[in-house]
Order: structure tokens, then C-alpha cells, then sequence
């Protein structure tokens, strides 16, 4: 930058490095969706299509920063990236690599628009960020355990009231009414006794939030007892799309192994999120991520 006599004003900068060698986490959330998705009539609980959306915006962010987020979760209208310890992009300032990570997911999620919903975009959808850094893999844990326990109470809630209004023909001021006070087991009932859903049974995107991984493992040449590995040279990493439970162990032990959900709604035509990769062979993909 050439000097002058104005370049003074750069010393009110505020530098904000963020300390080295600590997780960093960034997490988006849709500014105004409520508003957003009801003019654009997304279906209530849950938009599978709006949500892939999502997904599809957020795998964007992770292939373009690859492979400095190593890992992401989202629900509803928010998505989460982890980035490795040694990264130094941006000399690990924060306010660079948020406006960078919301400014990337944006875009995404409007240029994609149209190859997932229906409508016409009627304005532009905004998300705001914010970053936070972990010391240690515990509190990294915990942070997406809290993520995904988030996701199955508000997902319980909305499921039940949406319930009681759509097929109870209860107004939206008595849905809320009928569910004061009550915790999961009563919101379980109601769902199987009145509208008889089992709630275990709906897709586990909706239950369980989509996270994204790295898989590096050497894929099988067939299935069966005597598959064989391919050798692991030059194993180019994909990124996987993933369902399944972030709160327990299994997920981030080191060798793990997870079973197929089968959803409730699955049909001849199956929707993205009920691909039986989605929700299995998920062994050490956690362990993997948060690697410096």
C-alpha cells in the first residue's frame, strides 16, 4: 500500500489474532428466518429440500477451506466449522475468517438455490457469524454434543406443535398452550397416541442434524467377508454427508463401528438424506477431525 499522509487512520485497526494452536469454531445463523422461511413457504417441521440446502452450502465452504475445516454441523438454520489447531490462514485473525466463512456460505447458498427449492428466491437471506475458540478436544466435544442435543429438543418441539396444528386443528396460541410445561416423554406420547408417529422412526436429519467429515480410509473393492482394502496410497479424502449420533463415544473413538437407521418415511423414491451412506460406516471419522 502506497504511504501517504492519510495512512495514519490504519493504526485504529484493532488486531484480533486468535490465540495459536487452539480449535477454532465458527458458527453461522440465518438472520430473520423465521420471516424468510415463511415467505418462501417452507414446509413445517422440517423442509428437507431447505436443509439440503444448507448442506449443500456448508459442503462448499469445507471443499473451498479444505483442509483447514475438518469438520461441520448443522441444524435449522445454523451451521458449525471446526478449524484445526495449526491453521494460519488469514494469520488466524478473526474477523477475516468469519466474514470469510459467512461470505463463502452465502453465496453458496444462493447460487444453489434454485437447484433445490422450487420457489423463486423473493430477496436475499443473510446469516451472521461469530468465533470461538476451544483449548482441547473435550470442550470441542462438548460444544457438538451441545449442537446436536439442541437440534433433538427444538426438533422434538417443533414436530409436536406442528402436529397438534396441522393434523390436531389446534391454532398455533393453543399448540403452545398444550405444550407448556411438558418434557420429551410427554411430547413422545402425544405424538404416538394422537398422531400415531414414533418419533425414533422419522429421518434421522431431522432428529440428529447433518454432520460433515473427512473420510481418507482406503475404500473396499467388494462387499463381504473377503473385502479387501484398496492400498492406501494417494487416498484422496471425500467429504461425507453424515446423520448419526455426535454425542457419544463411538463417533470420535478411534475405531467405532455404527448401524443403518431406517426412516419411517423411506419410499421407491428415496429422498438425499435417507442414502444408507449417510448414516453408517462413520469409524473414526471424528477421531480424524480433530487431529492438529
Amino acid at each position: 500500500m502506497a504511504g501517504s499522509r492519510y495512512a495514519y487512520v490504519r493504526n485504529f485497526e484493532l488486531p484480533d489474532p486468535v490465540l495459536p494452536n487452539t480449535y477454532m469454531l465458527v458458527r453461522i445463523d440465518g438472520k430473520g428466518f423465521h420471516r424468510f422461511s415463511n415467505d418462501h413457504n417452507f414446509t413445517k417441521p422440517n423442509d428437507g429440500k431447505a436443509l439440503e440446502l444448507m448442506n449443500e452450502a456448508a459442503r462448499f465452504v469445507m471443499n473451498d477451506l479444505r483442509p483447514e475445516i475438518t469438520l461441520a454441523f448443522g441444524e435449522s438454520d445454523e451451521y458449525s466449522f471446526l478449524l484445526r489447531p495449526s491453521c494460519t490462514l488469514y494469520k488466524r485473525r478473526s474477523s477475516k475468517l468469519v466474514t470469510h466463512i459467512v461470505s463463502l456460505f452465502t453465496s453458496a447458498y444462493v447460487f444453489n438455490w434454485s437447484k433445490y427449492m422450487d420457489c423463486s428466491l423473493q430477496y436475499p437471506p443473510s446469516f451472521d457469524g461469530r468465533l470461538v475458540i476451544y483449548p482441547s478436544q473435550k470442550e470441542v466435544k462438548d460444544y457438538f454434543a451441545w449442537r446436536q442435543v439442541d437440534t433433538h429438543i427444538n426438533n422434538l418441539y417443533n414436530t409436536t406443535f406442528w402436529a397438534l396444528v396441522l393434523q390436531g386443528n389446534q391454532t398455533e396460541r393453543e399448540a403452545h398452550e398444550t405444550l407448556k410445561g411438558t418434557v420429551s416423554s410427554d411430547k413422545n406420547e402425544i405424538l404416538y397416541n394422537r398422531f400415531q408417529v414414533n418419533y425414533d422412526k422419522l429421518p434421522a436429519m431431522f432428529r440428529k442434524g447433518t454432520t460433515l467429515a473427512w473420510d481418507a480410509r482406503p475404500e473396499k473393492l467388494n462387499e463381504g467377508e473377503g473385502a479387501q482394502e484398496k492400498k492406501p496410497e494417494k487416498v484422496k479424502a471425500r467429504l461425507r454427508t453424515l446423520h448419526v449420533d455426535i454425542i457419544g463415544s463411538h463417533f470420535w473413538s478411534e475405531s467405532s463401528k455404527q448401524k443403518r437407521e431406517v426412516s419411517q418415511l423411506e419410499s421407491n423414491e428415496q429422498q438425499p438424506w435417507e442414502d444408507q451412506d449417510r448414516t453408517t460406516d462413520t469409524n473414526s471419522l471424528g477421531f480424524t477431525a480433530l487431529k492438529p
